[in-house]
């Protein structure tokens, strides 16, 4: 029994000190190459990505976004839900430009689970940009069982169906907008 506890203390203590060396201060925001780039792909994109979370919970969910370019626009309009913000008075849900949309998620590199392009894309990105006005979460964010970033893209998807978005399964708090 006594060894079981020592093996249980260490594991513990190993865990913790793997997730102890993460800085959010200094891991890498740096863009992935990934996304499409808006001065070279004159078409309208939605962009939808998801990358680790941050420190530990990596190990069990992602943080999702999405970004629209319109056509011949040459940056991209990134929204995302992030809860520090909600902690020091602003709105969880962020927006802004940038012609990179692709950054790693502090030090976790996105995948992009779902893209369209062209005439589709450029149908969708006013009843996308409608929806994200309509966010009823925009000023909540719970890691669980939400609101919180995986809600955000999640609800989107639902008002706008023609997506056809399917959420990435450690996308935990996506079923919250059901």
């Amino acid at each position: 029994m006594k060894f079981r506890k020592f093996i249980l203390l260490f594991v513990i203590s190993f865990l913790l000190a793997a997730c102890s060396g993460n800085n959010w201060r200094t891991a890498s925001r740096a863009p992935a190459g990934i996304a499409a780039d808006p001065l070279l792909h004159k078409e309208a994109v939605i962009e939808f990505y998801a990358a680790n979370a941050f420190s530990w919970r990596g190990w069990f969910a992602v943080h999702t976004w999405v970004a629209i370019k319109d056509k011949d626009e040459p940056e991209y309009t990134v929204y995302e839900v992030v809860g520090w913000r909600v902690r020091h008075g602003q709105p969880a849900l962020r927006e802004y430009k940038t012609a990179t949309p692709d950054r790693y998620w502090y030090g976790a590199k996105p995948e992009k689970f779902h893209t369209i392009s062209g005439e589709k894309a450029e149908a969708l990105i006013p009843q996308i940009t409608a929806a994200v006005a309509n966010y009823p979460w925009a000023d909540e964010y719970t890691l669980f069982p939400g609101p919180n970033s995986n809600t955000f893209p999640a609800w989107v998807g639902l008002q706008v169906p023609e997506l056809g978005l399917d959420m990435p399964f450690r996308a935990i708090g996506s079923g919250y907008a059901d």
